[in-house]
């Protein structure tokens, strides 16, 4: 537990703290990034762009090592990933747009084309004989093993100007991510902003492709995004808790790597993010499972308890078990099932409620259709009071 506080303290020494430090830059820019592509309904296409990237890294090595330089210089890979990953980007979009082919069937091939020649182009560099080709699969799954200073620094640079991208473009993003029609008539480019969309997610992949690898950057972008939408409905909030549960998991990932040299680095940033989603899944409000299961309790309540209520007030006797628990619980009958004082008056009102809400919908159709009719909630709470008293004169006097 020590060695884990002074890695999330950054007290592990310098190159384990640029490692934290960067994925946690690189955990929020992914998780804010990956939020345009989930709400746009294209997860698909981060995995086409970080599956692209694989033939750039062995070019990007041939090309440096033909040249007399450092194969393995991470600056060099980078941009060799980029172009490549450029290039897939714009093989999808034209086969979107030139033939008959759908978004997923583009992306489908250009993925298993541009992974299978890359795969290709690692068997090929691991029979050369120049160069220092020993560790170049790692971009398949991460590795900070052998990560240098200078690496660490681009990481953690690249992470952060991809955040200020991110930030300068996200309200043009957000209007094509919602409504295309609205934001073309705004004078908006929506062909321009969907490639700057996937441009920032080949940067971020292609950042992250020294840390968590371009089998797990996919992970990165979507996990944090999904997780983001169990706790807020707002676009923007998803956008903020997505890039904050990206980096959480970026920093703690890291440090728990950090303090287990054994323990690889991208896998236990994938393994924490999806901690956070599960934990969010079973107990973010509104959304999560414990509130889903608690809505439908409240709701299997009122409906047991109105069905008892209206079987009082016409003098009917009661079977239902549970029913007759919810009238007890709430002391509207006797062990025995006769009606309480108290019960019978919350049956009258309760059958003067219904007939209300009769007349109600057959008034308003449209809101009856929707539930707001329901006739699960006192009337009083769903009409205002004039409503109410021009229900109440034409239903007349009650007896």
């Amino acid at each position: 537990m020590s060695a884990l506080f002074e890695a999330l303290t950054l007290q592990s020494g310098y190159n384990a703290a640029l490692v934290t430090i960067g994925a946690a830059l690189l955990g929020i820019s992914a998780g804010a990034t990956g939020t345009f592509l989930y709400l746009r309904k294209r997860a698909l296409v981060s995995d086409a762009v970080a599956h692209a990237t694989l033939p750039g890294v062995g070019i990007a090595f041939m090309i440096m090592v033909a040249f007399g330089l450092d194969g393995r210089s991470l600056i060099g890979l980078l941009v060799g990933s980029a172009i490549s990953a450029g290039l897939g980007l714009l093989a999808v979009d034209w086969i979107t747009r030139k033939t008959r082919l759908s978004e997923d069937a583009a992306i489908g091939a250009v993925l298993s084309v541009f992974f299978g020649f890359g795969i290709v182009l690692l068997t090929i560099i691991q029979t050369m004989s120049a160069g220092r080709q020993a560790g170049l699969e790692g971009f398949l799954l991460g590795s900070t093993a052998g990560m240098l200073r200078a690496d660490a620094v681009v990481i953690a640079v690249g992470g952060g100007l991809s955040l200020l991208a991110l930030i300068a473009l996200r309200r043009p993003m957000t209007l094509v991510t919602f409504d295309e029609s609205y934001a073309q008539s705004t004078g908006v480019n929506i062909r321009r902003i969907d490639l700057a969309m996937m441009g920032l997610v080949m940067a971020v992949t292609v950042i992250g492709l020294k840390l968590v690898g371009l089998i797990l950057v996919v992970a990165m972008l979507i996990i944090p995004s999904a997780t983001a939408r169990f706790w807020t409905n707002r676009t923007e909030g998803v956008v903020w808790i997505a890039g904050a549960i990206g980096g959480l998991s970026g920093w703690i990932g890291a440090a728990i790597s950090a303090s287990a040299p054994d323990l690889p680095t991208g896998p236990i940033i994938v393994l924490v993010a999806a901690g956070v989603f599960i934990l969010s899944m079973v107990f973010a409000p509104g959304r999560g499972v414990v509130s889903a299961l608690l809505r439908h309790r409240s709701f299997q309540h009122r409906v047991h308890l109105r069905q008892g209520l209206l079987a009082l007030a016409h003098g009917e006797k009661i079977y239902d078990p549970l029913t007759l628990k919810v009238l007890s619980r709430e002391r509207l009958i006797r062990p025995d099932g006769v009606a309480t004082d108290e019960g019978r008056a919350v049956a009258a009102k309760a059958l003067l409620d219904e007939r209300r809400y009769a007349i109600a919908r057959r008034a308003r159709p449209e809101e009856a259709q929707s539930g707001l009719l329901d006739g699960l909630k006192p009337i009083s709470e769903v009409l205002t009071r004039d409503e109410l008293k021009a229900i109440d004169a034409e239903l007349g006097p009650v007896t």
